[in-house]
This record gives structure tokens, C-alpha cells and sequence, in this order.
């Protein structure tokens, strides 16, 4: 640089008063020939500044990165090259520089950033100095400055590694811990609610088995993009690790909304996949869980969430479940029923029922269902939709299919010939080499005809291999069996396998026949598509769940074949077909409502009324989406405003409709939605801290510290609902 350099130009006598030290000529010189070869190979440069802040000085190669010469940047305001509002590190706060340059303030390894013409992003980290003069006067900066851009991306990669997960670039566990805890926390002041969603995928495993882990790895990528697409900017996702996932959604505690978006994730989810040319089909289950009402801590909720998903999985999978607090409760029993379960076989505790398929046209019964039915000696009858889902996920089921086929066999063979029996096969069973065999030996032992036994397989069994899948096919029709798909639509739909799957039937989910008759449901549209695509494939239907007359009509008239539900006949044991086939009686009369109405839960348990400022107990004897049935007030006149307290910050705002004595029949002004499973629960709850206001026992309530409030959040909305307009503070609740 000689006399132009840095310090050529800035380097001085004693006298100057400029602070810097005389040096001799041969020292200058020597010590200007390092400096240019510091500044060239681009280990550091130097700038200076005039009083103005304006550049007086900048190194050549330290203009050539930004693609310019020095030339060109002399003059320009030191603070304006570099990019307002950006630093280093999300956890790092300093000082802007234009703040310490007005402060005349000393810097040190400054980190800025500045845009290069192309438009990239450099990072430089910059020191400087005031400079004052012999009378104080200011002289400008003095400084240096190194690029640290390969170091910022190297640490910011490094960083990224350590809060996201590297396949699926979702956050991790850790990152995932810290801000819901981060979240809750300051919710829990400002009294704002949080949801927690748990997943993991129905039968990952045997993809991984089926079509290598580098296939899984793939799936997992392809199942974080689809959980984006649906969340958005609507919340956060994180994958925990395997094939587990987690969703927070902020500011979200409406169960409706929850539950049709808790839906759509497993609609997408369920979807196919293509990996390498392969097709691929999985599932998943969901557990919902919302602060403050399920916990308020993030351990708390994320132990709610974990609960609400192993109950959707216990369910029967691919469906979702908001937690409740009898979960825990429902836990145990489940456990108790896993080890009892062992032992019904033996004890000879299952029973099968058969349920009549009647055909449309004539109302004669062409076959019969059979259902699995177990009689506890200790609880009683207890509920397929409990026990089914745990065998399959237990050994138990093969051991239980084996013997439900052998019987229902055994009993079809005392039939008249050219009545049919149906016996639903799990997938654990379909998947089974030895399955053609066992069929085989059912046939052979009870000298039923082929032609007489349909096996009802649900889609889930599309999601093994193709091929495995396609060859079990072939080997049961080989042996002359019906072949009947069960459940169509619910579960991981495609028509490219009734394209190639050898079925004689389809049978049309009850969930398509429920509401189908109602106005503006889209459920009639469904059955009709289902009718023409069996016709047009040589395959019959079934309508299954026909329970009222116009559910009955509408399937009749969109073509159904054959009728399957309470309308005609409930499953009955073998006496009872035996008696009904020995008397010619083929014939079933319908026998139901007119109308189809919403379904009502047989409940037994104690709720509280809220009428004005008084809080009665009552007794809840029945429950739909649309109204309730309760006991325990006498002649409450009819259109008398109501508000049902269902526990758990459930206030369901209704209106007397029918009232005989003690027995009043109510109709709710906002439908109850579903839990994800056979139940159903409010829409919204009562924030907690609203129910510790006015008095609700602190038992009852989630763990936490709840001030005394009014029943409003810190910006002035409420935290009842509006649909809610009662004053909970004047219903006393006891002690």
C-alpha cells in the first residue's frame, strides 16, 4: 500500500497528538509490507472513519467481497452498508451499531451483516475505536474487521442440528420440550388454552420390514410434509423420534374444530404413498390433549395427550381421542381385560351371534353375520369395541379368529343350503401363511360347501405387501370362498386395489348410512358412487346400520343389494336361528323409528343443572349430539333454560322440550361433537381459572395455582364462551 496504505495515511510524529508512537523509516516500511500481506490474504482489514462517520478508509480486498472497489465505498456512511435489524445469534442481544457509533463507543468483534450485489447475505465481525485529538476533539473511527460468514453457517448448521431432526427437518424432541414448556407458561398468565396433539404411525414397522429402513426414512420425510401441509402457520410439529409425532396448536380449544382437523390428519396420513415405484399404505392415531383443562404443565398435558392416544389406538387405530379423566381409569380396565381375555377361550366365555343380511328386493334373509360376543362372570357382557381392538394388538386374535371361524363353520352347516354365513377376518389373521389352511380345515371339518362361507377383510390389509397380499387372494379363492370387503371408505380407500382384489361384495360402512337422509349431507351421494362402482365392478353391496325407516328407503333406492342392521333383526345366538330357519320364517318385517335421529348414548351418572343462580344434581339418563335426557327435577316447565354441568368445565347451554315429573327431556342449543371414539363432549369448556373464581373445589380442578378472577381473560374477552351468557360466580358449587 506504500503512502496510501493504512498506515501511510494514518500514521504520524509524536507531536500529532494523534496517540500514536513514532516509528523509524525501516520499521514502517517493514511493518506496512505485513500489514499488505495480512490484508491480502484476507486474514483481517482495517477501515477509519471521518468525525462524520463517513468512510475515509476501507482494505482492497475488503471492497472486493462485497464486489466493488474502494474507491467506490470511500465516502459512504459506515452505518448504511451494513443491514438494519440483523445479528448473529436468535440468543445473542447487542448493542445496533449506529447506537455505539453516535455513543462513540469502543467495539469489539462485532457481528453485522452486509449484501453483496448479488443479493447474498456476508457477515463481518468488526472492532473499532474512537479517535480524539490533543483537545478532545473527535476524529473518527479506527477499526478492523474479518468475514465470518463460513463460521456463521457452520454454526448456525451445527445449531440446527441440535434443535431439528435431520431427516424429516421438523423440530426435535428437545427443541419441541422447550417451547411448549416456554408456551405454557406464559399462557398460563395471560390465561390463554393450548392443544396437544400426540401421533404415531399404524404399521410403520412393517414397511421398514417389508421394504427396508432407507423406504422408512423416506415415508417419514413424505409424512412430515403432509403434516405441513395441514398445520401451516397454524401451529408447530415436531418428530420425537421413530415414527412419532407432535403437533402444538396455540390459542386452540374448540373440540369441533380439533376433532375435524384431528380427521384430516388422518385422512391425509392414510392416503398412499409411492416410495422407489412402490406403493405404500400406513395409518395413524391421534391423542388430543388442551391446556388448562387436561394439564397445565407441559409434563401434565403431554402425559394427557399420551393417554388420549393410547385409547385411539385401543379403539381400533386410524382414529383420534380427546383425553378425559377417565382415561387412567379406562387404562387399567384395559390392562384387566387384556389378562382376562386369555382366559374366555378356555372358559369357553366368547359366544357367536349372527346378525341376518337381508336381501332388498324380497326382505328375505340370504345369510347371516357372524359377531364375536363375550359374557365376563364377573362384569357381564362386555362390548366387541373394547375387547377386538386389544386382540389385535395381542397374539390373542389368532388364537380368537381360528376358533370364530371353526364355529361359525360348524353352526352354518346346520343351515338350510344357500344360506350364507360371513365371519369378519382381522388383518393379523390375513397376514398369516398358515391362514388358507385354517380355512381349509374349518371347511373340511364342518362339510360346509365354500360357496356358503364369505370372509369380511377390511382395508387395513392392503397395507402389507402387494404381493403377499395378492397371493393370499388367489390361495383363498382357490378353496371357493366369498370374499367381501368390510367397512368400504373408512379406513385407506383406493381404487386400484378393487381393481385387482378378487371381492364378490362391498359393504357400505354404517357411517355412510347415519345421516344420510338429513339436508345437505353429502352421505346419500357416497352410497350412490359405492352402488354404481360395485355394479360396474360385478359386485354386490350391503348397507350396513339401517336402524330407521328412511335410512331404509334411501338405501333401497340407491341400489343397495342386501340390508344389514337393527331395522330387520340384532344379532341373535345360533338357538334362536336355528328356531327362526326351522319354521321357514326367511322373511324379516322392518321394525323402527320413522326417522333417523341422532344417536343416543344409555348413560347412568350423576351431573349438575344450573338454573339462574342455583345448582341442582341431577341424574343423566341418555345423551345425543342434540339433547339429553335427565332425572331429578320435578315438573320443570317446558322452554325453562337450562345449563347441563357435565364435569371437566362441560357447560352445555339447553332448553326443557319435554318434561313428565322428574324426567325432563332437553335439547342443547349448541350439538355436542365427538370425542373420537363412541362418545361425545361440549365444544368448548370453561377455562379453570373461571371455575376456581367461582368456587369450584380445587380438587376438582387441574393442578395449579389459580387466582381469584373475574370471568375474563386479562385483554377483557371472556373465558366462558359467549354462547354461554350465565354468571357462574352466583352458582354455588359445595364443598
Amino acid at each position: 500500500m506504500g503512502k496510501n496504505g493504512f498506515l501511510g495515511r494514518f500514521s504520524v510524529g509524536a507531536g500529532s497528538g494523534h496517540g500514536l508512537m513514532p516509528i523509524g523509516r525501516a520499521d514502517a516500511a517493514q511493518r506496512l509490507a505485513l500489514l499488505d500481506n495480512f490484508e491480502e490474504l484476507g486474514l483481517g482489514w482495517f477501515w477509519a472513519t471521518d468525525p462524520r462517520g463517513r468512510l475515509v478508509y476501507l482494505s482492497e480486498s475488503a471492497a472486493r467481497t462485497l464486489g466493488k472497489e474502494s474507491s467506490e465505498i470511500i465516502g459512504t456512511q459506515l452505518s448504511s452498508m451494513f443491514v438494519s435489524g440483523k445479528i448473529d445469534d436468535q440468543d445473542k442481544v447487542e448493542r445496533p451499531l449506529p447506537f455505539l457509533i453516535s455513543a462513540r463507543q469502543s467495539f469489539a468483534d462485532l457481528s453485522v451483516c452486509l449484501l453483496v450485489d448479488s443479493g447474498r447475505e456476508t457477515w463481518w465481525a468488526i472492532s473499532g475505536k474512537p479517535q480524539f485529538g490533543s483537545g478532545g476533539e473527535f476524529l473518527g473511527y479506527r477499526g478492523g474487521a474479518k468475514d465470518i460468514t463460513a463460521d456463521r453457517e457452520r454454526d448456525r448448521d451445527a445449531s440446527r442440528l441440535a434443535k431439528f431432526d435431520t431427516l424429516t427437518g421438523l423440530a426435535n424432541r428437545h427443541t419441541m420440550e422447550k417451547r411448549l414448556s416456554t408456551t405454557l407458561t406464559a399462557y398460563q398468565s395471560a390465561k390463554r388454552s393450548c392443544a396437544l396433539m400426540m401421533l404415531d404411525l399404524d404399521r410403520f414397522k412393517q414397511v421398514n420390514d417389508t421394504l427396508g429402513h432407507p423406504a422408512g426414512d423416506e415415508l417419514l420425510k413424505q409424512v412430515a410434509q403432509r403434516l405441513q401441509t395441514i398445520i401451516k402457520d397454524k401451529g408447530e410439529i415436531a418428530r420425537l423420534g421413530g415414527d412419532e409425532f407432535q403437533i402444538m396448536l396455540p390459542d386452540m380449544d374448540d373440540r369441533g374444530k380439533l376433532g375435524d382437523l384431528g380427521q384430516r390428519i388422518i385422512q391425509m396420513i392414510s392416503q398412499p404413498y409411492s416410495i422407489d415405484g412402490t406403493r405404500a399404505i400406513i395409518g395413524t392415531s391421534l391423542g388430543i390433549a388442551i391446556a388448562p383443562y387436561d394439564g397445565l404443565a407441559s409434563e401434565e398435558l403431554v402425559s394427557s395427550a399420551d393417554l388420549a392416544l393410547y385409547a385411539a389406538k385401543g379403539g381400533g387405530r386410524g382414529q383420534f381421542r380427546f383425553y378425559s379423566s377417565d382415561l387412567k381409569d379406562g387404562a387399567r380396565a384395559r390392562k384387566q381385560i387384556e389378562e382376562d381375555l386369555r382366559d374366555a377361550l378356555q372358559h369357553e366365555q366368547l359366544q357367536l351371534h349372527y346378525q341376518a343380511l337381508v336381501k332388498a328386493s324380497t326382505r328375505q334373509a340370504k345369510g347371516f353375520e357372524a359377531l364375536m360376543r363375550w359374557h365376563h362372570p364377573d362384569r357381564g357382557w362386555i362390548s366387541p369395541a373394547q375387547f377386538i381392538p386389544i386382540a389385535e394388538e395381542t397374539s390373542i386374535i389368532a388364537e380368537i379368529g381360528e376358533w370364530a371361524l371353526k364355529r361359525a363353520c360348524m353352526d352354518a352347516a346346520q343351515w338350510p343350503d344357500g344360506i350364507t354365513v360371513a365371519v369378519n377376518v382381522s388383518a393379523v389373521q390375513f397376514s398369516d401363511e398358515d391362514f388358507p389352511s385354517i380355512v381349509e380345515r374349518a371347511l373340511s371339518q364342518s362339510g360346509l360347501d365354500p360357496k356358503r362361507l364369505e370372509l369380511e377383510i377390511t382395508e387395513s390389509v392392503f397395507m402389507s405387501d402387494p404381493y403377499a397380499t395378492k397371493r393370499m387372494f388367489a390361495q383363498l379363492k382357490e378353496l371357493g370362498v366369498r370374499l367381501a370387503l368390510d367397512d368400504f371408505g373408512t379406513g385407506y380407500s383406493s381404487l386400484g386395489y378393487l381393481r385387482d382384489a378378487p371381492f364378490d361384495k362391498i359393504k357400505i360402512d354404517q357411517s355412510f348410512v347415519r345421516g344420510a337422509t338429513e339436508q345437505g349431507n353429502n352421505n346419500s351421494a357416497i352410497i350412490t358412487a359405492i352402488v354404481s362402482l360395485a355394479g360396474a365392478l360385478n359386485m354386490e353391496t350391503v348397507a350396513e346400520g339401517v336402524e330407521a325407516m328412511d335410512e331404509l328407503e334411501l338405501v333401497t333406492a340407491r341400489g343397495a343389494d342386501t340390508i344389514q342392521g337393527y331395522i330387520f333383526a340384532k344379532a341373535m345366538p345360533q338357538s334362536d336361528v336355528l328356531e327362526r330357519l326351522g319354521s321357514g320364517s326367511l322373511e324379516f318385517e322392518p321394525v323402527g323409528p320413522a326417522r333417523h335421529r341422532a344417536d343416543r348414548k344409555t348413560v347412568f351418572r350423576k351431573i349438575g343443572v344450573i338454573h339462574e343462580d342455583h345448582r341442582y344434581d341431577a341424574v343423566l339418563r341418555n345423551l345425543s349430539k342434540t339433547g339429553a335426557m335427565i332425572e331429578g327435577l320435578l315438573d320443570v316447565p317446558t322452554g325453562t333454560k337450562l345449563v347441563l354441568d357435565l364435569g371437566g368445565g362441560q357447560l352445555a347451554v339447553c332448553t326443557v322440550r319435554r318434561s313428565n315429573g322428574a324426567s325432563q327431556g332437553l335439547e342443547f342449543e349448541m350439538a355436542l361433537v365427538s370425542d373420537g371414539a363412541d362418545g361425545l363432549c361440549t365444544r368448548h369448556r370453561v377455562s379453570p381459572y373461571a371455575l376456581a373464581a367461582a368456587g369450584m373445589p380445587l380438587a376438582a380442578l387441574p393442578a395449579g395455582n389459580y387466582p381469584l378472577i373475574k370471568n375474563q381473560h386479562a385483554d377483557g374477552t371472556p373465558s366462558i364462551p359467549a354462547f354461554m351468557q350465565i354468571d357462574l360466580s352466583k352458582a354455588s358449587y359445595g364443598s
